[in-house]
């Protein structure tokens, strides 16, 4: 048995910035891969990656080695990124708190061997120090070197897709110490080598790896068909090797190595090889098969220019508690290159040792030519792992991902408009799909971040949940034959007449006036003339009755006063049509208030209006949806520092109302001044009729939720310009509603940017979400009686785990 003392044999001589100086000569320029999430690519972005990789590596100078490592590790999710203040937010911080899932960090790694041909010995030292490594500082192959890495991480970087950026001294030797420590943590350990294999504290280590021609199938892709998620009517794709990342989990590394040779040189080897292999390819079938690949991989250089002959190799380091588990990883590791049509090789003693060893970046440079496959750079490239977990935001709204369930942060307000410029948003879901759910999720963590909100229900949905923040919330329910309690003519004194506010009302008159939207500049300059003149006159007790009044006792001389035509207003269809909402009119009891009730909800953070009851009457909802917006005018968009949102859920039931439309059209326009966003929550997205406003609201709307929907999705991808793979990962939306772990699928487009995401809550936000059903009854009869939601919540949960 061999054992290396590590501290004793430290590869690196020397950090400066993310330049490395090993100890047996070689530099290293380090760098931490950004990939995208998984799922999100489709074959064309995974084609795309493949292109840049290799228009970046290709003119790097030969004699290069580049190393890119992916280390994957079991974890633990810590949880700290997620608030807990609140009863929910507790609920959740606890339920997802120390899940398990697999960490990834990938690592890029370009390497200047202090011997420029690369002709490594079968076996050597790899800490063996140079003493002249550390004089090459200064060298100017160096400095060459660094200039033509730079230009290819530029490249990458300008690819927009992979971010690379440098990492420095604490993080080259974490990666370092990780390494020889064997992963083990809370103590340092030596490396036991022996012909039976590596060991490293309480860690058995293990290698597999492709290191020959003879070692790969008939072809190598960029992308390959994910059989988990594709149907027969659409085909969903991962990563060629994917299966070899996330997927595998176990704790394991992937290391990917690239000697950039001369191309010449090569050529000339390989036409070497082939007419060895002629002579002999009638000993045997193996012969045969490796000439027929060499003489392919000849063709394509001679075919093609921009080919750049490499040698590589792949390998999977993985290791266990116990040096029993080691064969059932190594097992699942075979099946997955099966799967690619690949044979890996399993090299023992002697060899295992050495590839474990030089699968550290500094001693990349030590395989020998029979640890190499010899092929070009697009061919290898192939076997690039291109994605990693799922990526949390700073802030934001907490759903999870399709992985591991673990939460993921996703920024749908989008402060500093990253990625969106507004931040709008809908929900489209079919009944029974769960999207009130979902809004009382969206909305519940905005409300908990400090976010206003208003919310516009024609179902009844939200109560619950208000209840939770008493003192916080207020509920305005119609009920018929009574008013919100809101007097748009309100104002509590001569400060509030404002020309934003006179500008306010006269639009909201010419709307009851069913003046339409083309309203003439005339007409607004006469109404708020008018409008002037009775709050100068009248100096009490607004109201439209109290501004009927008024213009029915000046209707002979009005006209004439105030120096304005009949044609821009007319008396007598004042009267007429406001006759309706004045005393004695149909309509009346809308406006029957004498002081304003806005002044309740102006401290509030919550405001539901629930309009079920008025839902089907056209003229009444329509009066309901400009009340309302008189309202948030006066209370939520006073301050304009403040955030806040306004959402229209059964939105469509609203819109079967001509008007109502270009009053939410309003709002939208309104909003761009506003720190705030408009949701909209509809069935399907033909509820909003083919016409310029509908497509004004859309263009408008930047952030897309859609639940899954049995009768397809054409119509959402052709209204809302989704890709091809957009439509895709709709297609794959699987929800799972048994077992331990529940969760619906939804799809989440941030502005050119989408995936599937999960979402699973426990308990106690399920049951403060419930909008119907026994269930639901029984928590309001517990809340009835305790007048505390949170009580009623636990009470209710306690009673069905005792029953279960």
């Amino acid at each position: 048995m061999h054992k290396i003392n590590f501290s004793a044999h430290h590869p690196i001589l020397d950090i400066q910035g993310h330049t490395v100086f090993a100890s047996n000569g070689n530099v290293l320029l380090c760098y931490r891969i950004s990939l995208p999430e998984i799922y999100s690519q489709s074959e064309t972005d995974f084609d795309e990656l493949h292109a840049s990789w290799f228009q970046a590596f290709k003119s790097l100078p030969f004699g290069t080695v580049i190393h890119k490592q992916d280390i994957y590790r079991k974890d633990h999710y810590a949880a700290d990124k997620l608030p807990k203040q609140s009863f929910l937010q507790k609920a959740t911080y606890d339920h997802f708190k120390g899940r398990p899932y697999m960490q990834h960090q990938s690592y890029l790694f370009f390497v200047l061997p202090l011997e420029k041909n690369l002709k490594a010995s079968k076996y050597v030292n790899p800490f063996r120090r140079v003493e002249n490594g550390i004089h090459r500082k200064l060298d100017h192959r160096v400095l060459e070197f660094v200039g033509a890495v730079n230009d290819a991480v530029s490249f990458i970087n300008n690819s927009r897709k992979v971010s690379i950026e440098p990492i420095g001294e604490e993080t080259i030797l974490g990666v370092t110490h990780a390494y020889f420590n064997g992963f083990n943590e809370g103590f340092d350990t030596d490396i036991q080598l022996s012909k039976k294999g590596v060991a490293i504290g309480d860690h058995h280590f293990d290698v597999l790896a492709i290191n020959s021609e003879r070692c790969f199938g008939e072809s190598l892709q960029s992308s390959k068909v994910n059989e988990k998620f594709t149907s027969d009517d659409f085909t969903f794709h991962q990563g060629f090797i994917d299966g070899l990342g996330l997927d595998l989990n176990e704790d394991h590394i992937v290391n990917h190595f690239l000697y950039l040779d001369d191309k010449h040189k090569w050529r000339k080897l390989l036409e070497k090889k082939i007419e060895e292999l002629s002579k002999s390819s009638n000993f045997g079938t193996q012969n045969k098969v490796v000439l027929k690949k060499i003489r392919h991989i000849v063709d394509r250089i001679n075919e093609d220019d921009s080919s750049r002959i490499i040698r590589g190799h792949l390998n999977v380091v993985f290791w266990a508690d116990d040096s029993a588990q080691l064969g059932s990883i190594a097992s699942k590791i075979k099946t997955e290159f099966k799967e690619l049509d690949m044979l890996p090789y399993y090299p023992r003693g002697e060899e295992r040792k050495h590839y474990f060893l030089n699968s550290y970046p500094c001693f990349a440079s030590n395989f020998s030519d029979g640890d190499l496959y010899v092929t070009d750079l697009k061919h290898a490239l192939c076997l690039y792992i291109n994605n990693t977990n799922y990526r949390s935001d700073a802030t934001g709204i907490i759903f999870n991902d399709r992985q591991h369930n673990i939460p993921v942060l996703k920024d749908v307000w989008d402060e500093k408009k990253r990625r969106i410029k507004a931040r709008n948003f809908a929900i489209f879901a079919p009944t029974g799909e769960g999207k009130s759910f979902l809004a009382n999720n969206i909305l519940r963590q905005y409300f908990e971040a400090g976010v206003r909100l208003v919310i516009i229900d024609l179902g009844g949905s939200y109560a619950k949940f208000a209840k939770l923040y008493p003192g916080k919330h207020t509920i305005l329910r119609y009920e018929q034959g009574k008013n919100l309690g809101i007097n748009p003519f309100y104002i509590s004194g001569e400060a509030d007449l404002t020309p934003e506010r006179l500008e306010d009302l006269a639009v909201f008159l010419l709307e009851l006036l069913a003046e339409g939207k083309q309203v003439s500049k005339g007409k607004e300059v006469a109404m708020k003339k008018v409008l002037l003149h009775y709050y100068r006159q009248v100096r009490k007790s607004h109201s439209l009755a109290s501004l009927y009044a008024f213009v029915d006792a000046n209707k002979e001389t009005l006209v004439r006063e105030l120096g304005i035509q009949e044609a821009h207003f007319s008396i007598y269809d004042f009267l007429h049509i406001l006759s309706e909402y004045v005393e004695g009119g149909l309509y009346s009891f809308l406006f029957n208030v004498g002081e304003d009730q806005t002044y309740k909800i102006e401290d509030k953070r919550l405001i539901v209006f629930e309009l079920d009851e008025v839902r089907d009457n056209k003229e009444i909802l329509s009066v309901m949806l400009k009340l309302i917006k008189s309202a948030i005018q006066r209370t939520i968009w006073r301050n304009r520092s403040e955030r806040g949102i306004i959402l229209f859920d059964e939105f469509a039931k609203q819109l079967k109302f001509g008007n109502v439309l270009e009053s939410v059209e309003f709002y939208y326009q309104a909003i761009r001044k506003q720190n705030g966003a408009i949701g909209i929550i509809l069935q399907s997205i033909n509820q909003l009729p083919q016409n310029s406003t509908s497509a004004s609201i859309l263009e408008n709307t930047q952030v897309i939720y859609s639940l899954r929907n049995e009768k397809g999705y054409d119509e959402l991808q052709k209204r809302l310009h989704l890709s091809h793979h957009d439509l895709n990962q709709l297609r794959s939306i699987r929800n799972n509603l048994t077992g331990d772990r529940k969760y619906t699928e939804i799809f989440i487009k941030i502005g050119k940017e989408s995936n599937i995401f999960r979402l699973e809550v426990p308990p106690e936000v399920y049951t403060a979400y419930l909008t119907d059903g026994a269930e639901n009854e029984a928590i309001l009869r517990i809340y009835e009686e305790t007048q505390d939601m949170e009580r009623a919540i636990q009470e209710f949960l306690n009673q069905k785990n005792t029953s279960t």
